[in-house]
């Protein structure tokens, strides 16, 4: 084991560690995402490397708390346990959030091992290709739909391709000239309200008829700054989106 009281990774206390055949001891979810991202079963410590996917058992068996925790916003429950801890990857291939005591075997098994992980989203039916079954991480400006890699050379070869996260930000500059565009409609109707509500307060009782039209008026006016403002806080509530993939693809319908 390794002679430090922290994994070097983390640069924490140890959870669930694993002892690598070189000796070195890490967090099983640590070594996991290294090897994950690196594409290399290797010590991070010693760089030695293993030619088959070491088998990482824990010391310590799979504990959940039963316990509920409140979620903060934003967060996506695990879809495991019965008291819904906070996930902290999604899987492509399973579909379904995982806590960190979930997700162990993703990091223990080989064939778990292969699946595609990622940051945790709240519709993973979404973010998966039907047609290919991969991560949506690119966008068809000539089509104007989200695509996955297989998509790019294959229905979309040719075709004007740019990345989900340059789509979205290119749609928050849009965005956010419409939500200023919004707000200066509703401020313009609204003056209007007020110039109206003059008129008649000046006419007092006469031309009955005509404050009977203004009345009407002022009425359309501001229904119609209802739903301007309704559009704007939709508008206010798709911008404070984090994943780029769900911004871009609830864009074409809030915007």
């Amino acid at each position: 084991m390794s002679e430090s009281p922290t994994c070097c990774i983390c640069l924490d206390e140890f959870t669930s560690p694993v002892l690598l055949p070189c000796r070195h001891c890490f967090c099983l979810g640590c070594i996991g995402e290294y090897w994950r991202i690196h594409g290399v079963y290797q010590c991070p410590m010693c760089k030695t490397i293993f030619p088959t996917r070491p088998h990482l058992k824990t010391t310590q068996t799979l504990q959940t708390d039963d316990t509920a925790v409140p979620l903060k916003a934003g967060e996506v429950p695990c879809d495991f346990c019965p008291a819904k801890r906070r996930a902290v990857k999604s899987c492509l291939v399973c579909l379904a959030s995982f806590c960190d005591a979930h997700l162990e075997p993703h990091y223990q098994s080989k064939d778990l091992g292969r699946h595609l992980l990622i940051s945790v989203v709240k519709n993973l039916e979404d973010c998966v290709c039907r047609l290919h079954g991969k991560q949506l991480d690119r966008f068809c400006r000539s089509d104007q739909t989200c695509i996955c890699s297989m998509c790019a050379q294959t229905e979309h070869r040719g075709h004007q391709i740019i990345s989900i996260d340059r789509e979205a930000a290119r749609k928050k500059v849009k965005l956010k000239k419409k939500k200023i565009k919004l707000q200066q409609m509703v401020q313009d109707k609204q003056n209007k309200v007020e110039k109206i509500k003059f008129s008649v307060h000046i006419c007092g009782d006469n031309a009955t008829d005509a404050q009977a039209q203004n009345k009407e008026l002022i009425k359309q006016l501001e229904d119609e700054i209802s739903e301007l403002q309704r559009r704007s806080s939709e508008l206010e509530q798709l911008s404070l989106t984090e994943d780029n993939l769900y911004f871009v693809q609830r864009y074409r319908h809030t915007a």
